[in-house]
């Protein structure tokens, strides 16, 4: 397994919406590490030019994640789930909510489409028809004739999961290995049902617990931005870290002029869990949207994230943090303007 081989045990995060390009990936890979490109948003001819730009860059393996869509979603999710009409009414009503920020910064909200509208499918033949060495899975578990393609491609699997139920749920599927996040992770928690709230266990006790009962590779993630904490999970049985808020400044990274600014700006001083994004769990800066918000959005991924799309990006042409979703870990204060491979070589196995 890949996961076992890497040189220094360190994974660069898929950071969907810009921050992870393909430049970072191969400069991972490149620094012995494993890079993955983010599927999320990008669409299947999207998606297959930066596949492409990957393996001109470099000859190191590299993986790529996807989201799963719910309706492609193979986990049981609980009762709770809002559908047809109620969910329709509460994306309406928020959208409603968000008007004085759109106008704000002079958009207004998006429509909210129903559905993921990700090219879900497109997606996965490509990755098969391209023998990406690793894919990984956030959001939920594939089905069976998804697994299996993969595998008769020579592709190995990795599903997102955050809590033990999660990973047992992900083994009995048929992963090859388990990125196992924590709470203090940032960007979209990987919660396999969206109307569970997170877990709060702390990652080396999830990675003790989850080793306790597999021997496939574990890679932990969130909130690792020392070398102790990843030692630390490294001893608790994980065979490699996932880091992605360290590498957000770093000059390969695609992060915006004003998310930059906004890691570095003694304004912020914490960071908040909240849907007010993108209608999932999602870890970022604490900014006023979030304080205006929180709670008021529903669970209702993609619709919410439509909606906001138009705000972020209005704020970020602006170069204004108000209504960016600056994701970032606990760690953010952390994370500094050096070369991926500087980030990897700090954070690798001793």
């Amino acid at each position: 397994m890949l996961l076992r081989e890497l040189e220094t045990g360190v994974v660069g995060a898929p950071m969907a919406g810009g921050p992870t390009t393909p430049e970072l990936v191969a400069a991972v890979g490149d620094a012995g590490g494993l890079g993955f490109l983010a599927g999320g948003y990008l669409t299947a001819p999207g998606l297959a030019a930066a596949i492409a730009e990957v393996w001109d860059a470099t000859s190191r393996p590299f993986g790529v994640n996807l989201f799963v869509p719910e309706q492609a979603n193979a986990y049981a999710v609980g009762p709770g789930a809002l559908t047809g009409t109620e969910r329709a009414t509460a994306v309406a009503a928020y959208r409603e909510r968000l008007a004085a920020d759109a106008e704000a910064v002079g958009a207004e909200p998006g429509e909210a489409r129903p559905g993921d509208d990700d090219d879900w499918e497109r997606k996965v033949d490509l990755v098969v028809r391209e023998k990406v060495p690793v894919v990984s899975f956030t959001f939920g578990l594939p089905d069976a004739a998804v697994l299996g393609a993969l595998r008769r491609s020579g592709t190995e699997t990795v599903a997102t999961v955050t809590d033990l139920d999660e990973a047992r749920a992900a083994l009995e599927a048929g992963v090859d290995a388990l990125c196992l996040q924590g709470p203090d992770g940032g960007g979209h928690r990987g919660t396999l049902d969206p109307t569970k709230d997170p877990s709060p266990l702390d990652l080396a006790e999830l990675v003790t617990a989850v080793r306790a009962e597999t021997e496939v590779p574990l890679v932990a993630a969130g909130g690792i931005s020392t070398r102790e904490r990843a030692e630390q999970v490294r001893a608790a049985g994980a065979d490699a870290v996932q880091v992605g808020t360290a590498l957000l400044l770093t000059p390969e990274a695609g992060t915006g002029l004003a998310y930059r600014r906004a890691l570095g700006d003694a304004a912020f001083t914490g960071t908040a869990v909240t849907r007010a994004y993108s209608g999932r769990w999602a870890r970022g800066l604490e900014t006023d949207f979030v304080r205006r918000h929180d709670g008021e959005a529903p669970a209702a991924y993609p619709e919410v994230h439509h909606l906001t799309v138009p705000l972020r990006r209005a704020s970020a042409r602006a170069e204004r943090p108000d209504l960016l979703a600056l994701w970032a870990g606990t760690g953010w204060r952390s994370a500094r303007a050096v070369p991926a491979a500087t980030v990897v070589a700090e954070l690798a196995r001793a």
